[in-house]
Parts: C-alpha cells; structure tokens; sequence
C-alpha cells in the first residue's frame, strides 16, 4: 500500500486541513492496472470530521479493490466555500498523481456522509462556478474546468435542504454570519444542474437527525435532470451509522444495524461500472 499525506491550504483553511490517499500497491500479476479512487468526506455537523467515517469506510472499500482518499476539510470556524475549495484542491492533487499512484483519471468519485455529504453534493452541484475555478486554476475555460470534474457522486444520509427538512445545526456552522442571506443557496434540491455525476445514496427511514426527505429530495432533483441515480432506504436505524456493524459502533452507540450494513456491497456493486 502507498501511503501520502498532501497539507490542504486553501483561503481560510484550518491548520488540521489535509487530503490523505491510500493507494493499492501495482503488481504485474493482476489483470488490474489503473483503478477508481474513491475521496471520503467524513461527516460531523460542519463542526468536526469523523473518525468513523474515516479510516473505517476507506479500508473496507480498499479491500473491494478501490483506491481511496480521506480529506480532513476545515469546519467552523471555517465557513464556505473553504471546504469545498479543499475537496476540489484534492481532486487536482490526485488528478496530478494519477500516472504514478495508477489511479484511473475517469472514475474518481466523491463520497460524503452527512454534513460531509453536503460538501461532496455541493461540489457535485458546483465544480464548474466560476468562482471555484478563479480559486483553484490558473486558466479558467471549460477544458481547463474539466479537471475539476468528480466522475461519480456517493452520499451516505446526506444533509441537502436548507428548508424545511433542515439538519439546521450543519448548515448555520457552513455559513457563520451569513447564514440568513445564504441558506437558500446551500439548499442543495435547488442547485442539481447537468453537470453533476451519476449518483448512489442511502438514508435509514427513521433517521431522527437527517431526517430521510433530504435524500429524497435530492434524488428527485437528480431526476427532474436526468442524472442517473440508485437510491436505496432502509426501514431502520438512526443517523451517522458509518459501516452500520460493530466497526464502527460508537462509545455508547446504537449503529450496529444488520438491515442497513448491506449499503457497502450495494455500494461497491454501483462503483464496479468504473473499473
């Protein structure tokens, strides 16, 4: 296994900000060359990121064949779009390493859990803004812009309205001080365009925190635009499950939830077309 650390320094990045990669070791008697890479964005309200969420999930899909990073994005203080700069910062880092860690160029895809599945959706939504591009580039036409482009969307209960539906914790930590006039920006059912990637997601129906019309919501919009979408709910269980078994069971927690645990296997099964 490769192991790189890569310090995040975007404007307004937090000291802790950094991209973590894990890549599969090449070896002349694999039929396997260049694979996917998956970029983990661990949730935790936009308050911290989770180390469940983290090391856990990247190595159970490590041993599925996949590649995969971890960022460790800047929370609050820190508010948008600082994290969403350093998940497209780490999109060019590994775009840039590609040949030497054999990562296929086409098939890296964003995943975000929670709060962190609102960053990944957000950058889903909005890698090609202008804005991203003038922080990031140094030339910003459309080809220039294609090496932001994520080639897959994964989100794991993931926290989308500003609405009604609101985990409001989440996204008064996104904005800080500007929340009262940016909130309907951040409501991510209004922002799906073309150019987002086709997309997995799942929720639990009896999610207390991230209530499940969140995903639903989402997947609606995805829809309505024709981006390719697989949804799955599962009757039970609260928020931030991470795995859903014992490996991720927190100190005092209830996630271990056989019925939802298969979300990883679906997962990978959705991940395979980009081998």
């Amino acid at each position: 296994m490769i192991y790189k650390e890569f310090k995040i320094n975007e404007e307004g990045s937090l000291d802790y900000a950094k991209l973590t990669v894990y890549i599969q070791e090449p070896s002349e008697s694999l039929s396997i060359s260049k694979r996917p890479l998956l970029l983990l964005c661990p949730g935790g309200g936009y308050a911290y990121t989770s180390d469940r969420e983290a090391e856990p999930m990247a190595f159970a899909f490590m041993a599925k064949g996949f590649n995969v990073g971890i960022l460790r994005y800047s929370c609050a203080p820190a508010v948008f779009p600082t994290a969403l700069l350093e998940l497209g910062r780490s999109i060019l880092i590994i775009r840039k390493n590609a040949d030497e860690w054999q990562v296929n160029t086409d098939a890296i895809i964003i995943e975000g859990c929670s709060a962190g599945g609102h960053l990944a959706a957000s950058y889903a939504c909005m890698w090609k803004k202008d804005f991203v591009a003038k922080a990031l580039l140094s030339d910003t036409d459309d080809a220039s812009k294609e090496r932001l482009r994520p080639n897959g969307l994964m989100l794991c209960y993931p926290v989308i309205t500003s609405g009604k539906f609101a985990h409001q914790g989440s996204i008064h930590n996104l904005l800080g001080d500007r929340y009262e006039y940016m909130k309907d920006d951040m409501s991510l059912e209004n922002q799906v365009n073309s150019d987002v990637p086709n997309t997995f997601i799942w929720h639990t129906f009896t999610d207390g925190s991230v209530p499940v019309e969140n995903s639903l919501l989402f997947a609606t919009a995805l829809k309505e635009n024709n981006i390719n979408t697989e949804l799955h709910i599962f009757p039970e269980g609260g928020h931030g499950l991470a795995l859903a078994n014992k490996l991720t069971l927190s100190n005092g927690g209830n996630e271990d939830i056989p019925s939802a645990a298969p979300w990883v296997n679906l997962a990978a099964t959705w991940l395979d077309r980009f081998f």
